[in-house]
């Protein structure tokens, strides 16, 4: 019996598109992640500002290695301690990981708590200039309260979306308005739009937990942070140069325990004090991934398993993937005429 010819169609070699897993810290992110990457035969892309470096193990919440060898993770330990990133870096790095996880017919599944990373994969980032050194050191001595109505007078726009207690970010863009005299907020656009090639997302959803069950969660992590040695972790970090990396060391806890190990509070005083951050840091995700992104929210419980949330997830994507796959053979199908004119 001969061989059935292989069906060389379009819809035949439907691309996964990427899906969108977000949501604040210790909301539950990676463990589901790892379950319907599992599901769905994906591979994770993290979007994590921090997990970037080597050696922030600990208080980035890194996957294990065993995590790792369960499922194949990207974007992790890609630059050292003393090497800048931002996420023009993270654009470039996650469409190269997207494109080779989809040519060996896999999934990629963005997951991370970094929103501007969502975003720039997504829609890009503006063409803003480089950074100069002396203007950027006259704006960071600067109170950030003068900043702030700086900010409010040359950019309403970007002052009411901007994280107002994120120092760097209202620097950065007090320096791009300084330096080009134009809006920061009219400079976010048109920046190195996707490859025809990549698929964007279909399916983008975000995990969110009452304000309780969320500071438990955060304060139970938090504690077995510093039981598995986050003080230690600090310690060897800033003998390798952590304090000189302005944006590693916006890394949530490192700058408390820093702190600490100078002698400015006690441990019991930072770990209450990096609890406290992390509750402020989880509820300025939320509001930003709300206002930002459009995500179809779940709601977890305490009790909400695993299992059940990733297999939600994974049949929305699996509804998404038959109307893409339709949209293909649709597009693949030769017109029909009939003879008549209308």
């Amino acid at each position: 019996m001969p061989a059935e010819p292989e069906d060389h169609s379009p819809a035949s070699s439907f691309c996964p598109s990427p899906l969108l897993l977000a949501g604040p810290s210790a909301v539950g992110k990676s463990d589901i992640a790892l379950r319907l990457a599992e599901l769905l035969g994906g591979e994770i892309v993290s979007a994590d500002s921090m997990q970037v470096y080597r050696g922030m193990d600990i208080g980035t919440a890194k996957p294990s290695p065993a995590d790792r060898a369960r499922v194949p993770h990207h974007l992790i330990d890609v630059v050292d301690l003393t090497e800048p990133f931002d996420a023009a870096q993270f654009v470039c790095l996650a469409r190269l990981a997207v494109a080779d996880i989809q040519s060996r017919g896999r999934r990629p599944i963005l997951c991370g708590g970094t929103g501007l990373y969502f975003k720039a994969f997504l829609q890009g980032l503006g063409e803003t200039p480089p950074t100069d050194a002396v203007l950027r050191a006259v704006i960071e001595a600067t109170p950030l309260p003068e900043l702030l109505r700086e900010l409010a007078e040359h950019d309403p726009a970007t002052y009411e979306r901007i994280d107002r207690q994120n120092p760097r970010r209202v620097i950065r863009a007090i320096e791009v308005i300084r330096l080009t005299g134009k809006p920061f907020s009219s400079q976010r656009s048109n920046w190195q739009s996707a490859p025809p090639d990549l698929l964007l997302p279909t399916c983008g959803t975000g995990l969110a937990r009452s304000a309780a069950d969320l500071q438990c969660r955060i304060e139970a992590r938090v504690d077995a942070m510093f039981r598995q040695g986050w003080v230690a972790e600090t310690e060897q970090l800033l003998q390798r140069g952590l304090v000189q990396n302005r944006t590693a060391m916006q890394a949530l806890g490192y700058r408390q325990i820093a702190e600490h190990l100078r002698g400015e509070r006690s441990l019991a005083q930072t770990i209450e004090l990096v609890k406290i951050r992390t509750r402020q840091y989880a509820k300025r995700q939320m509001t930003w991934f709300r206002r930002q992104l459009p995500l179809t929210w779940i709601n977890l419980e305490p009790q909400s398993p695993i299992e059940a949330v990733a297999a939600t997830i994974a049949c929305s994507q699996a509804a998404n993937d038959a109307v893409g796959t339709a949209r293909v053979r649709l597009k693949a199908a030769p017109a029909k005429h009939d003879g008549n004119c209308n």
